[in-house]
């Protein structure tokens, strides 16, 4: 649904579970209540951070942390730890990435949410240049994921199956070069994210897949098809736009770098400065 209206209902239902607090619950149910009030955090930092508001989606994050932390709820807490990876990826922090992906990994080890936080690490060091650390997080989310059940519900945001996998691996091959495996991964990531009528089934993962074949038609000679995949990565309507900022301006320094006359790159560039400068904090660099 439009980020708008999930966070306008996450917050409704965030308010119901807390208020059932004041009622008598046994100490089961009232942990239960702890971990529902935690996994709501979590949604609406996450929309809320999606959406631009990024001091909103701290507080939020760091009241989900708590709750886990009073409920004993370790996968809450893992996530929790995520999303301080996430806000420290797009704000170009990574060795910050780096630190809260490896504390969200000691304390959920054993959940799902562990694979994501190796796909955070792996996206840190691609940016900090480093290719062995990049494989040596990547092999270990891939080994994790294999040793898991497939997920049952896949519009689940907190779970992590192959497709998404790939997802964050996309990132990572562009990053450090490897063209030909990242394009790979990005135009599986658009086939599992469309449906059989051509709706889009996940609008923002599509989005940072086309912002990769737009970089790999760059440092391909192909400005036509890199400014083609750069516009549509923008048109969505539904954007995570911290995460669509620091991607498309990946795609920027490749089009200032090798097509820095192009008025046709001159008008992508404004583009993207004119998105950015809607969310402040998010401004490319």
């Amino acid at each position: 649904m439009p980020s708008e209206q999930l966070l306008i209902e996450g917050r409704q239902w965030l308010r119901r579970v807390v208020e059932l607090h004041t009622k008598s619950l046994t100490l089961a149910q009232h942990r239960e209540v702890l971990a529902l009030s935690g996994w709501l955090a979590l949604l609406v930092g996450c929309v809320e951070y999606d959406t631009g508001a990024r001091h909103a989606a701290e507080s939020t994050r760091q009241a989900a942390l708590s709750l886990a932390t009073e409920a004993d709820h370790a996968e809450v807490a893992g996530w929790a730890h995520e999303m301080r990876a996430w806000f420290a990826l797009t704000t170009g922090d990574y060795r910050g990435v780096v630190a809260a992906a490896r504390a969200g990994a000691e304390t959920a080890a054993h959940h799902g949410v562990a694979v994501q936080l190796a796909a955070q690490e792996a996206k840190a060091w691609a940016r900090l240049g480093d290719r062995r650390q990049v494989e040596v997080a990547l092999d270990k989310g891939r080994r994790l994921l294999e040793g898991m059940p497939y997920p049952e519900n896949l519009d689940n945001h907190f779970v992590v199956d192959p497709a998404k996998f790939d997802f964050y691996a996309m990132d990572c091959y562009r990053l450090v070069g490897e063209d030909k495996l990242a394009r790979t991964l990005a135009e599986e990531v658009l086939r599992a994210g469309m449906d059989f009528d051509g709706t889009e089934r996940s609008p923002m993962r599509n989005a940072e897949a086309r912002v990769t074949l737009g970089v790999t038609a760059a440092r391909e000679g192909d400005l036509e098809q890199a400014l083609i995949m750069g516009e549509r990565a923008l048109e969505g309507d539904r954007q995570s736009v911290p995460s669509l900022i620091m991607t498309s301006r990946e795609l920027a320094a490749e089009m200032r770098r090798l097509y820095g006359s192009e008025p046709a790159a001159q008008d992508y560039l404004g583009r993207l400065r004119s998105l950015a400068e809607q969310k402040p904090g998010f401004m490319p660099r």
